[in-house]
This record gives structure tokens, sequence and C-alpha cells, in this order.
């Protein structure tokens, strides 16, 4: 994405180093004429300090809490917020007020009276509040995007999308880690497909959502199917520890799959030993747990149904542990229709052809070889094109801002009704 450079960089503040919120900033070492960080706020010293290492931020940048910055005089333009889920709402409102913009990570909130309040007070203070759904921004998505948008298969009468999550992702995020308890996180939905239906949502042009049904259970990983000679800890008694497709130590040692996340609780000791990580896996280390046996009650997989107000109809299937990680995407036109797979990066799109053989046409686009240069950051290379327009949307208030909080409030709505759907197992219609 190509911007006008400004004659200062945009400043902008770290709120929560956490993983995402450390992936954003980097694009300020990568275009420093562009985005400068200038403070960093989180309690976990080890984080705070590595962000301000890397940035370079002064001591005076430095803080606790975001609490130790709205109580002060304005220090930038924007917040980077990558709280967790439950802080959004309650650290995002305080510098809507005092004027800074925010780029806020998915979800928005976890309840739908906080996301309505937090684009009240984006419009309220006028303040751009762009969310983190990078797949917008990803060329396999915005290639389907425009394909739809140039009528290549009509009007769309129905879409269908796919997440596969990767048995060592599930295991790792869903049953061992932070998000893997709807009564200290959000939904399974909200938290892990709130990408997808937004998706869905976006595809549709922002057509407002009806109606939604849907349902999930929580069937693998529950205590009565360990299997036998299991053990709590994978690395204390498991008798089927080494083949074991969700041991600790083949997924984060062996493997090394997940360690931002894995060696969370021995971060502040810098690199670590084997030893070191065999002795954490073993003690207090969450990640170090038999998936069997933990308290994890979110989903394990869950459908969604959707009915838009203009008749298009849409559903979303969320399975988990797979082993291959993917996310499909298939729309049917009143011409035609485009099926794509996003970590293949083939996108098809098919019409009907009144001749004998073929019967239809097959136009194959892969977006890795598609119009230039390939993004390999994440998320298919959303990440960088979202940092890229956030900062571009604050040179330049009037353009830009493919994912402002407003646009992204019905793929929310979705996500809320599907757990109350599931919940109260009802079709539940959608106020907008």
């Amino acid at each position: 994405m190509t911007d006008t450079n400004p004659q200062k960089p945009v400043t902008v503040v770290v709120i929560g180093a956490g993983h995402r919120a450390v992936e954003y900033a980097k694009y300020a070492l990568k275009h420093p004429k562009r985005m400068k960080v200038v403070a960093v706020a989180d309690p976990n010293d080890t984080r705070r300090e590595m962000v301000a290492r890397e940035h370079n931020i002064p001591r005076e940048g430095q803080f606790r809490s975001y609490e130790e910055i709205v109580g002060g005089p304005k220090i930038a333009d924007a917040i980077i917020n990558g709280t967790m889920d439950q802080l959004h709402h309650r650290s995002t409102m305080p510098f809507l007020e005092a004027g800074y913009d925010v780029l806020l990570e998915k979800p928005i909130a976890p309840t739908e009276w906080e996301v309505r309040e937090l684009i009240g007070a984006a419009k309220k203070h006028n303040r751009v509040v762009m969310i983190c759904h990078v797949l917008r921004y990803a060329p396999f998505y915005s290639t389907i995007k425009k394909l739809l948008t140039d009528g290549r298969i009509g009007k769309i009468v129905a879409l269908h999308s796919t997440e596969n999550v990767s048995y060592h992702h599930m295991a790792t995020a869903f049953i061992r880690g932070r998000w893997n308890n709807r009564n200290t996180s959000v939904p399974m939905m909200l938290a892990k497909c709130c990408h997808d239906l937004d998706l869905l949502a976006w595809m549709n042009s922002g057509v407002p959502a009806a109606r939604v049904a849907s349902f999930g259970e929580l069937t693998q990983f529950k205590p009565e199917n360990a299997p036998a000679g299991s053990a709590l800890r994978c690395l204390n008694g498991c008798k089927i520890e080494s083949t074991c497709p969700y041991s600790a130590k083949t997924m984060y040692i062996k493997q090394g799959l997940w360690a931002p996340y894995a060696w969370e609780t021995i971060e502040h000791l810098g690199d670590h030993t084997e030893a070191q990580k065999i002795e954490s896996l073993q003690t207090d280390n969450p990640y170090g747990r038999c998936v069997w046996h933990c308290d994890n009650n979110v989903v394990d997989h869950q459908s969604v149904i959707v009915q838009f107000a203009n008749g298009v109809t849409a559903s979303h299937d969320l399975l988990c542990a797979t082993s291959r990680p993917c996310r499909k995407m298939y729309i049917v036109g009143t011409l035609g229709e485009i099926e794509g797979d996003l970590e293949d990066g083939i996108i098809h799109v098919r019409h009907p052809r009144p001749t004998p053989e073929p019967a239809f046409s097959d136009e194959v686009i892969d977006v890795n070889n598609h119009g230039g240069e390939v993004e390999t950051d994440g998320h298919g290379g959303g990440d960088s094109r979202l940092i890229a327009d956030f900062v571009s949307t604050i040179i330049d208030k009037s353009t830009g801002g493919l994912t402002r909080i407003e646009d992204s409030l019905t793929g929310h709505l979705i996500a809320f009704a599907a757990d109350r759907a599931m919940l109260g197992r009802q079709t539940v219609e959608i106020e907008n």
C-alpha cells in the first residue's frame, strides 16, 4: 500500500506489549519517516523493556499502565492497543476522550454494549478507530473483494467460509492458553472467527445481518476422553507422551512451535536452555498441561448460519484440531462462483459455459504470483498493509481506513448472536 510521507512521522504509544501490538509496532522500524513509537505501557517489565530497547524509547516514555498516560498531557498522535480483550473498552475510552486515534486489536470488545459505546465515542470525539481485521488487507481476500465489486459473478446469492484451526494452534491458544475458557476470556466464535464473520459481512458490502442460527460443542478435549496412560502434565508420568501429537515437549521444544506463548513464564530469563524449558513444562507452565485435563470450556467446532437483510445467506464452519490449518471461501453469484484457499493462495472463478465440453470455464488466479511483489508478513500479507493504512488514515482522515470501527460492527453482531443462538438453541434476530 503506497502512502504519502508526512513531514513528521505519526507518533504512537504501544498499550499492552503483547505479540500482536509488538508486530504492528515493527512498522516504525522499517518506515521511521512514517511512524515512530514514542512510549510503551505494560505491567510486564520484560516486555515493556524489550519494546523500549527496540524503539529507543527513553525512560520517561515507559509506563507500567495506560492510566499513567491518560492522566497526563497528550504525548502522541495515536495508540496501538494490544491489551487483552476484556480491557479493550476500558483502555480505549479515555484515549478517545483525550484526543488519540486508535488501532485496536480484534475483537473490539467482549460485549455488544461495549462495542456500540466505543463506536459512539469514536464518532463523538471525531477520532479514527481502526480494528485489526488484517485479513481484509490480505491479497487473497482483497482480490476476491475486487472480483465481486467488478461484478465478475453477478449478484451474490450465498457465501460460505471455513476456518480449520490446527491441532497445535488449538492446543496452545484454546485449550492450554488464555482463550481457553469463556468465563475468563470470550466465546470461541468471537475470539477466533471474528475475522471470518467480518469477511462475510465485508464481501456482502456491509449489508446488515438480520438473523443468525448456530450449533457447536466441546467434543474432544474433555477428561472423559483422555487416552489410557495420560497424566495431568505431559512430562509428569504420561505413558503416551512420546507418541502423542499434543505432547508439550514435541510441540514447544522439538518443533519449536508457538514459542512466544509457550515460554511466557520464563521469558524473564532471556535465552532458555532445554533443561529450563523442561522444568517449566513440568511445574507451573500452563502449556505443559495435558490437553484432556485442562480448564477449557470453549467449543472445538461450531457452525453459524446468517441471513442478511438483502436475502443473501452465509455460513461459516469453525473446525478445530485439524491436521492442516487453512481458511477457505466459496461464493455463489447469479453469473458464476468464486472458490479459494488462503494458504494455497489460489482462487478459482468459474462460469457456466453453453458448450458440450467443458460445461464451465475455470479461471485460476494465483495471488502469490499476481500483480507484483508478494508480502511475506503475517496473515497472508495483511499485517503490514493494515498498519500502513492506519498511518495514512491519521495523516488524511478523509481517506483510507478500510477497517474503521463502524464498518466492523456487523461481523461482531453476528458473533454475539451466534453465541446466544448456540447456547439458547434458537434463531436470534439482530437489532442493527
